[in-house]
């Protein structure tokens, strides 16, 4: 009987003893608890990674929904501003052309009341020469005779 004799029945001992105290199925349920649990992670693991691949899809849509709501905006914006570039531009013009024909009239006024000032003005003078001709051509008699005849047409003309 030699050492290895009595390795070998301490071996067999050792494995009679694991299998009384049941070590085997202590194991088993052991690497079973661990494999439900680690079954159990990855589970949640695979619902927690759909739910973030949910909430990313939501996300990029609405972002979608807001740049399309900004562009919108923009774009309305803009039609805002050209309406009202368009708007002020014919106002400008109206006012311009409101002006220019205001002016246009004033001219003509002008022009209208230059050429009444020119005929007074001559009419003036045509008296005027026409008095000092008929006083240097006509006596005291022929002065009376115009005035009587001029005050009898114009007694005529009133009648």
């Amino acid at each position: 009987m030699d050492a290895s004799f009595f390795a070998l029945v301490a071996l067999v001992l050792f494995f009679v003893l694991l299998a009384y105290l049941k070590v085997p199925g202590m194991m088993g349920k052991a690497l079973d608890e661990r494999a439900d649990k680690i079954r159990d992670e990855l589970a949640e693991a695979k619902r927690l990674r759909e739910e973030a691949q949910h909430l990313l899809a939501e996300y990029q849509r609405k972002r979608k929904e807001a740049e399309a709501e900004a562009a919108a905006i923009v774009a309305a914006a803009e039609r805002e501003a050209a309406a009202l570039t368009a708007e002020a531009k014919q106002k400008t013009e109206e006012f311009v052309a409101r002006r220019n024909a205001l002016s246009e009239q004033k001219i003509k006024q002008a022009e209208t009341e230059a050429v009444n000032a020119v005929r007074a003005a001559a009419v003036d003078l045509a008296i005027a020469a026409a008095e000092k001709v008929l006083a240097k051509k006509s006596d005291e008699a022929v002065q009376q005779t115009l005035f009587k005849a001029s005050v009898g047409e114009v007694k005529s003309r009133l009648n």
